[in-house]
This record gives C-alpha cells, structure tokens and sequence, in this order.
C-alpha cells in the first residue's frame, strides 16, 4: 500500500509530468524554467499514477498517447482515486479533434493544450491552473474552519476523527480524545450577554490553540464544547495536557466580568495501543467521561484508557 508523502503549503508548488518522450519532458521543463516550481517526471500512466498518489502534485501536465496506460486511462483513474481526484490535470496532447477534446474534459480534465505549443501559452496555462488550484484549496479549508472561534468545525472533525482513527489503528500508535466543555456557559450569556459568551468561547479557543502542541488537532465541536484529538498520545499524557487547558482556563480574567472566573470539564479517553473499538465508541467513552466531570463538581479532567483489554478504570 502507497503511504503518499504530502508537502506543506509553503513549499513551491510540484508538478508532474506524464509523458512517454523525453523531449518533451526537455519542453515541459523549459516552458518553466526560473519559476518558483519543483518538477516531478514520469515516462508511463503506470508510472505517472504512482508518483501522484506518492507526491500529491498541485498540477499534473498529462499527455494521452502513451503505451499501456494511456493518457485516458490515467485520467479515468487519478479521477476515480480519493487520494488524488482533487489534483488538477492539464493535458497535453498532439491529438486535437473536438470529441477528444471533449472526452478528456468529461473525464474531469482542467485545461487542454495542443501539441505543438508555445511556451509562453504553456507556462501561462500552468500558472493559471495553479492559482486556480490554490484558490479552491483556500475556500475549501475556510468552509472547515469555524466563524467565531477560528478553530476547525464539526465537518471537519468527522472527517479527521476517521483519518486519524484508521491511522492509529493500522501502525498501533498512541491515541487519545477530548471532549472539552464550559461549565456553566449559559448563565454568562444569560448574565452578561452574548458579546460576553463570545469573547469567552473565542478566548478559550485561542488559549486551547497555544496549549497544544503541533500535531494535536482542536476543533469546535458546537455550541460551547471543543474536542480535541490527540494523535501518538496515550491517555494519561492527553490527561496531564488537558489538565493543563482546565488549569489555565480557570485563571483567565474577562474584560466583561472580571469578578467571575470560566472553568471547564473534560473527558478524555485513548489507548497506548489502539485495540478493535469504532470510531464511534471513541466518542461515546470520551463523552461519558465528560458527563461523569459535571456530575462529580465540574471542573475538572476524567481519563480511562481503551485498551485491547477493554475499558480500564477512569481516572
């Protein structure tokens, strides 16, 4: 199984390109030579598959006529694969008759370039896919981001809680889950007003945000609970760290009610390695953890661990 290998957002953009002749190669390299780009090559559609699982390219420049795995089949199949439907493909190709142009395009194709070209039209086009790329990527990641809090939403929480559920379980690392809640919350809106219940849910988000470390994920499930997902961290780490969040948060002073402190519950579960449990379970132990944090005073962490064994004594 490929393990694709994903470059930051900082990073000069990477195309691939799929082509069975050198020369063209030689061309395509050219047509981009100074710009702020990193060039990956493939010389077949078997090839040129596997690379863009591997690399995740921002474009990829495909030619059709190529032996075995044409240019069409390729197309079909980046289009038909989650890792890599997303990437745009321009096509490049000598072929030039209308139903051709139209079936790449149904196949999900971005752009079309006829062989021979110039340059200049080629780099151009590059660029414009690019932009178009990144644009489609920032409104993406702003739909998975919350309004209020400028954490990640609910949406996006499912999606990863399942990503990184399924990774922990096929490498057997650390995992943990925390369901974070504010105690009380409705009485500082009822009191002080909404402009006061969120300057609170947006001074906790940020506080959660400089707490964790790279790699923990804070998301805003609703309302005002948050969850927290804690990859290659076994529960009783997650527990000193969220006792950290709670601590920290209790002492914070509001501008709008200086005299009246936040606190939060948290329930936390995970396994040092994760056993056959669903996702689902996860959040249900997490929860129930959280509800046994209220109803013992509020204020406070609740822990147990989802071992292989089953559901070892909650903390």
């Amino acid at each position: 199984m490929i393990n694709p290998v994903f470059h930051s957002d900082s990073e000069e953009p990477l195309v691939l390109i799929v082509d069975d002749c050198p020369a063209s190669h030689r061309l395509f390299r050219a047509s981009v030579a100074g710009d702020a780009l990193r060039v990956e090559g493939a010389t077949s559609g078997k090839d040129g598959m596997i690379k863009a699982e591997v690399f995740q390219p921002d474009l990829v420049l495909l030619d059709l006529n190529m032996p075995g795995v044409d240019g069409f089949d390729m197309l079909r199949l980046l289009k038909n694969n989650a890792n890599t439907r997303d990437i745009p493909v321009l096509v490049v190709s000598g072929a030039s008759r209308p139903q051709e142009k139209v079936r790449v395009f149904d196949l999900g194709a971005v752009d079309f370039v006829v062989k021979p070209f110039e340059l200049s039209e080629l780099r151009a086009r590059i660029h414009v896919a690019l932009r178009t790329q990144g644009l489609l990527r920032m409104l993406a990641q702003r739909a998975q981001i919350d309004g209020l809090t400028g954490l990640f939403n609910r949406s996006y929480f499912d999606q990863r809680w399942r990503e990184e559920h399924q990774r922990a379980i096929r490498s057997g690392q650390p995992l943990s889950l925390a369901f974070v809640d504010l105690d009380k919350f409705k009485e500082i809106n009822d009191t002080f007003g909404h402009s006061a219940g969120d300057e609170v849910l947006t001074g906790v988000a940020t506080m959660i945000q400089k707490t964790l470390r790279v790699g923990d994920i804070p998301c805003r499930f609703g309302g005002e609970e948050f969850v927290i997902i804690l990859p290659d961290t076994a529960p009783k780490h997650a527990a000193l760290l969220c006792e950290r969040i709670r601590s920290q948060c209790e002492h914070m002073v509001w501008a709008r009610h200086t005299d009246r402190n936040v606190t939060l519950s948290i329930g936390v579960t995970g396994t040092e390695s994760p056993g056959p449990h669903a996702s689902e379970k996860w959040i249900e132990e997490a929860d129930r953890n959280l509800y046994r944090a209220k109803s013992e005073g509020r204020n406070r962490v609740k822990t147990s661990d989802l071992g292989r064994g089953g559901i070892k004594a909650a903390s």
